[in-house]
C-alpha cells in the first residue's frame, strides 16, 4: 500500500486508449490513491493540466496531436520537482526514449507495463513531489520570519535613529522639524538621482542623523551666540568624527553604517576646503554630498535666533555660486528642478512661517 500521505495527491492519466487508463487508474486506486484524473483526448488533458494543480503525471506519447511529446514541450517550465511526469508508452526506441526525458519527463516506462513497478516508480516519484512542496513551504515560511524580523530590526533602529536625532537636536539651536526635513529633502533628490527604493528609504532615516556629534560639543560652544574663536572652532569641527564614532559599530546595520557615513562627510567641500578630513570631489561619499545641499538650504531658509530666514531667490543663489566649491556641480544641476518640491517640504515642517 501506499503511504496515507499519498492519498491527497493528484495523478493525471493520459492515454488515448481508454481500456489503458482504467487498468492504470485501477490500479493505482487499488494501492491508496483517490484523487485520479483520466483523460483519452490529450488537447483535454493539456489544457486541464496547464490550469489546474496536480502531483503526478503518467503520459503516454503516441496520441493524435497533441501527443506526448507536444505536452511535454508545453509543460517544461514547470518545476520537475514539484510536478514529475512519468512516461508510459510503447515506444521504446532508444531516440523516443532519450527525446521524452531531454523534453522534462521524470520517468520512462514501456509498455506493456508491470504493474508492480509502476506502483513503485509512483511512490518514487510522488515522494520527490512531496519532498519539493515541502521544501518550498519551508523555504517561504522562513522568508517570511526573515520578512517579520527583518521589519522588527528596522523599527528598532528607526526608533534609536529619532531618539539620537532628537538627541542632537534638543541640544543645538536646530528644531526638530529640522532633522525631519533633511531626510525627506534627501530621499527627494536621492530618488530623483534614480537611486534604488531601498537607498532612498535608508537615507531618508540615516540624513536626520547627521549632526548626532554634537551631543559631545560642550554647550559653551555649542550655544555660544557670538563668533567661536578658533581653538572653539576646531572643537566644534570635531563633531563629525565624534557623530561617526557614535554610529559605528562592528555589528551596525545599513542604516546606521550610512548614518555614520553622512555624519562623518556632509561637512567636507567638493573643493576640498571641507572638514573633518579635507575630502573633495567625488571622494564624499554620495550621501555626505546631498545631505551637505539640504543641510545649507534648509539653514539658510529657515529662521534661527542669529537670523531671519533667506528669501527663495537668494538662497537658491547662493547655492548656485556654491556649485563646484562647496557642492557637487551635478547635484546642485539636479536640485534646481527639486526646489518646489523641497519649500513644499519646508512649509509643510516648518515651525514657523518662512520668509518669502
Amino acid at each position: 500500500m501506499l503511504s496515507k500521505d499519498f492519498r491527497q495527491s493528484r495523478v493525471v492519466i493520459v492515454d488515448d486508449v481508454i481500456a489503458n487508463s482504467r487498468l492504470l487508474e485501477s490500479s493505482l486506486r487499488a494501492f491508496g490513491l483517490r484523487d485520479t484524473i483520466s483523460f483519452s483526448d490529450s488537447a483535454a488533458a493539456l489544457d486541464w493540466l496547464q490550469h489546474n494543480p496536480w502531483s503526478l503525471l503518467l503520459l503516454d506519447l503516441d496520441m493524435p496531436a497533441p501527443n506526448g511529446f507536444d505536452i511535454l514541450r508545453a509543460l517544461a517550465e514547470r518545476d520537475r520537482s514539484s510536478n514529475p511526469i512519468i512516461i508510459i508508452t510503447a515506444l521504446n526506441d532508444a531516440a523516443s526514449r532519450r527525446t521524452g526525458l531531454e523534453l522534462g519527463a521524470n520517468d520512462y516506462l514501456s509498455k506493456p507495463v508491470d504493474l508492480p513497478e509502476v506502483i513503485l516508480r509512483v511512490r518514487s516519484n510522488l515522494q520527490l513531489s512531496q519532498a519539493s512542496i515541502a521544501l518550498y513551504e519551508a523555504n517561504t515560511t522562513l522568508e517570511q520570519r526573515v520578512r517579520e524580523r527583518t521589519a522588527q530590526l528596522t523599527q528598532s533602529y528607526s526608533a534609536v535613529v529619532r531618539t539620537l536625532s532628537r538627541a542632537a537636536a534638543y541640544r543645538d539651536s536646530e528644531t526638530g522639524n529640522h532633522i525631519l526635513r533633511i531626510g525627506e529633502s534627501a530621499a527627494l533628490i536621492a530618488e530623483a538621482l534614480g537611486m534604488s527604493a531601498e537607498w532612498v528609504e535608508l537615507i531618508r532615516q540615516a540624513a536626520p542623523m547627521h549632526d548626532v556629534g554634537k551631543i559631545g560639543v560642550p554647550d559653551h560652544i555649542l550655544l555660544k551666540p557670538g563668533p567661536l574663536t578658533d581653538d572653539e572652532r576646531r572643537q566644534m569641527q570635531e563633531h563629525p568624527a565624534i557623530g561617526h564614532a557614535i554610529l559605528s559599530d562592528q555589528h551596525a546595520s545599513e542604516l546606521t553604517t550610512l548614518a555614520a557615513e553622512i555624519a562623518l562627510t556632509h561637512h567636507e567641500k567638493w573643493d576640498g576646503s571641507g572638514y573633518p578630513n579635507g575630502l573633495s570631489g567625488e571622494q564624499i561619499p554620495l550621501s555626505g554630498r546631498i545631505v551637505a545641499i539640504c543641510d545649507v538650504y534648509d539653514a539658510l531658509r529657515m529662521p534661527r535666533p542669529y537670523k531671519a530666514p533667506w528669501p527663495i531667490e537668494k538662497a537658491q543663489a547662493f547655492i548656485r555660486e556654491q556649485s563646484g566649491k562647496h557642492f557637487d556641480p551635478e547635484l546642485v544641476a539636479l536640485v534646481e528642478s527639486l526646489y518646489e518640491q523641497i519649500e513644499t517640504l519646508q512649509h509643510d515642517l516648518s515651525d514657523c512661517p518662512q520668509g518669502d
